[in-house]
């Protein structure tokens, strides 16, 4: 972030494996995002990618395999001790508390961290800078914005938090082209400033534009990587996931 600049880390996924009860979901996920990088994820519904972060973010607890951010175990870690290291997470559906204001829904996004709480000030003021439309919302309740305006939240709150590693489930989901646009600028400004970036978006061809690289997740299993340039380029890709 700009304020006192974050420095991305590392996010490693080894041998990954978890589900839902007896239902298993994903199947030896292996995938990594370096320091600053912008990865995305690309399949079809049900290919396992929200699972995935879910994982990450400690909320669905793996069966097997290991996950490391910025070099350190998080596998059995609670999703508190996680964000505490350095992650945040845009969830699919925004997941907001309408009842409460756009201020409030943001500064919860710092609660769970001393250095989130003591730039709290600073951190609120460049969220206003990628989002505008927020500041002048500050007041309103969330539930009563549009759903462009809620996602701006949702990505808002994760980055009062002053992640390294920021994992973001479909945000383009429901959205205008404008504000998909709106959106997919600012976590690339972000990433810019040196936050490593984890997308998983159905906007398949806007987000393989924007990442540095980018997996294929299938039937809980990556089948293919490589940048973002290549997968674009890439005929099975294009015809699966760009109907050309």
């Amino acid at each position: 972030m700009t304020a006192s600049r974050m420095q991305g880390q590392e996010l490693v996924i080894e041998h990954l494996a978890a589900g839902y009860g007896k239902v298993q979901v994903l199947w030896d996920v292996g995938l990594h995002a370096r320091p600053g990088e912008f990865v995305a994820v690309i399949g079809a519904n049900g290919a396992g990618k929200t699972t995935t972060l879910r994982a990450v973010s400690g909320v669905v607890k793996p069966t097997g395999g290991r996950i490391l951010l910025g070099g350190q175990d998080i596998t059995r870690s609670a999703p508190s001790q996680i964000v505490g290291l350095g992650l945040g997470h845009v969830p699919e559906g925004r997941e907001l508390f309408p009842l409460m204001t756009v201020r409030e829904n943001l500064e919860l996004g710092a609660a769970m961290r001393a250095e989130a709480r003591a730039m709290q000030a600073q951190t609120l003021d460049h969220v206003y800078t990628l989002f505008p439309r927020l500041q002048e919302r500050a007041s309103q309740l969330a539930g009563t914005l549009s759903g462009g305006e809620q996602q701006m939240v949702a990505v808002g709150r994760a980055l009062m938090g002053r992640p390294s590693v920021l994992v973001v489930d479909e945000p383009s989901l429901g959205l205008s082209p404008l504000m998909t646009q709106t959106v997919f600028g600012a976590l690339k400004a972000v990433n810019a400033e040196g936050v490593t970036v984890l997308l998983i978006e159905q906007n398949v061809g806007l987000s393989l534009r924007l990442a540095d690289r980018a997996y294929v997740l299938e039937n809980g299993q990556v089948v293919n990587e490589g940048t973002g340039a290549a997968l674009l380029a890439d005929p099975k890709v294009r015809e699966a996931y760009l109907a050309l």
